[in-house]
């Protein structure tokens, strides 16, 4: 296998699903930029499996269409993306590439297929119409966490050749023991193969701010998230009964006023609740958040990693070892199972994330390499099984809350481990990787983000009724 940057993990992008949002968003840009644009006419197109089902729900629709207009997830100005999408169902047409004007209209250029593609359940073909009725299509599948391929041909992102290749926990470990580190330093090398230290921080910082600003804004937005369940967001809620300062003007004041209160253990508690409803409440509302490992789990690292930083320790070096230690272990997921709801149900985005955010947490309170490994596991092995059943296939019932479950697993995880003798562990972070893989394939396709099962179907089932 090749390398993946932690990167490649965590991104910056839009709401509200990475597989569903910003896949499909991807693979519009990458599709447009192989059209000849001097002689198109239109363009449709086709979602197959769960990007139909609960593509709706997800935006996958509005996705492609700012995909096609070439808008940038990570510098799209989200407060306008009504506006744009509103121009181009008004104007029966798009502004494809950001260059020409073409025929658009969604209702028939873009349709949902009931069945699905062999190759991945998340399919997604465009086909551009030119003026001679000629056609040029194309296939792209979105296989999660953002990532997007083409049948039968390698993981774009997948080609890095890295000085200390991860392909497992043992590989990582063997390292460790070669080059007498720690496993943060490990995959900083691997890192700075990459990019230079300025650089390296500079984007990692970077990623840290994002997931700050999603906390705080989501834990000062009152409202009812979109879609039509009327779900209330209760972050800002949950903030202002918790909160002992009610003036402060920003963010560094808010952490302040956090870190400099004496909390007992319930409060503390909420408080990890509150920074993950916080940002998968802004997630659902279609804001800017960080991929961690995919978006439908944003709010579980962060979470986890604020929480260390106003409860433990707000040093430099902690946010950076979190956060190096924490990617790695998404990226053994990504290689050795998936993390994609639509293959392997929410074990694959809320169990990994609670997996990766155990680890980090780990290691920045002093855990050696086999108990970060350990701490890993262990939250992963309480995620095993989980389904993907989102209600009307939007990214807020069970979703939100369950990012505020896996983090409260991953906290406790850490403390488990790290008062564990690692060496007597019965089950390796290997171990339950394949477990999960073995797992998904063997779980029923309603439970993969199809909303045709579990607790969607039980709930729109009462909806119904009533």
């Amino acid at each position: 296998m090749s390398g993946i940057s932690i990167f490649e993990i965590f991104k910056i992008g839009v709401g509200p699903s990475s597989s569903h949002t910003m896949g499909p968003w991807k693979a519009a840009q990458a599709f447009s930029k192989k059209v000849d644009i001097d002689r198109l006419k239109s363009v449709v197109v086709d979602l197959y499996g769960s990007l139909s089902k609960t593509g709706v729900g997800h935006g996958t629709d509005l996705a492609v269409m700012l995909g096609l207009s070439d808008f940038h997830v990570k510098t799209i100005d989200t407060n306008k993306i009504d506006k744009y999408i509103t121009n181009i169902k008004q104007g029966g047409a798009i502004k494809f590439r950001n260059e020409k004007l073409v025929d658009f209209n969604p209702e028939d250029h873009i349709i949902f297929n009931n069945q699905m593609l062999p190759f991945h359940p998340n399919g997604i073909s465009f086909t551009a119409i030119y003026a001679d009725e000629t056609i040029f299509k194309e296939t792209y599948y979105s296989i999660g966490g953002g990532f997007i391929c083409q049948e039968n041909e390698d993981l774009e992102e997948s080609n890095l050749i890295l000085p200390c290749p991860i392909n497992s926990s043992e590989d990582l470990k063997k390292w460790v023991l070669k080059k007498k580190t720690s496993f943060s330093k490990i995959v900083l090398k691997n890192e700075l193969s990459l990019r230079n230290k300025a650089e390296f921080e500079k984007d990692l910082f970077e990623i840290w701010d994002c997931m700050q600003d999603s906390i705080y804004r989501g834990s000062h937005r009152f409202g009812i998230l979109p879609g039509g369940l009327n779900v209330d967001r209760r972050a800002p809620k949950l903030n202002r009964k918790l909160i002992k300062r009610e003036n402060y003007k920003n963010l560094q004041e808010w952490k302040d006023s956090i870190m400099n209160e004496r909390y007992n253990f319930s409060d503390t508690l909420k408080w990890v609740s509150c920074f993950a409803l916080a940002v998968n409440e802004e997630n659902a509302a279609f804001g800017r958040v960080v991929t961690a490992p995919t978006n439908g789990a944003a709010g579980v690292i962060p979470a986890v990693l604020m929480y260390h930083h106003c409860f433990n320790s707000a040093s430099k070096e902690d946010i950076l070892k979190f956060l190096l230690v924490s990617g790695e272990i998404g990226s053994l997921f990504k290689k050795g199972a998936t993390i994609s709801a639509a293959m392997g149900g929410c074990q694959a985005e809320i169990g990994v994330s609670s997996s990766m955010a155990a680890a980090g947490l780990t290691a920045v309170n002093g855990g050696n390499t086999n108990q970060i490994l350990m701490a890993a596991e262990i939250a992963m092995e309480h995620h095993l099984g989980m389904t993907c059943d989102p209600v009307n296939g939007l990214v807020q019932i069970p979703c939100i809350e369950r990012n505020t479950m896996g983090a409260i697993k991953a906290i406790t995880a850490c403390q488990i481990a790290l008062s564990s003798d690692p060496k007597k562990a019965k089950v390796s972070l290997d171990k339950v990787i394949k477990t999960m893989w073995e797992t998904s394939l063997d779980m029923n396709t309603k439970y993969k983000e199809t909303s045709d099962g579990g607790l969607a179907k039980v709930v729109n089932e009462m909806i119904v009724e009533c």
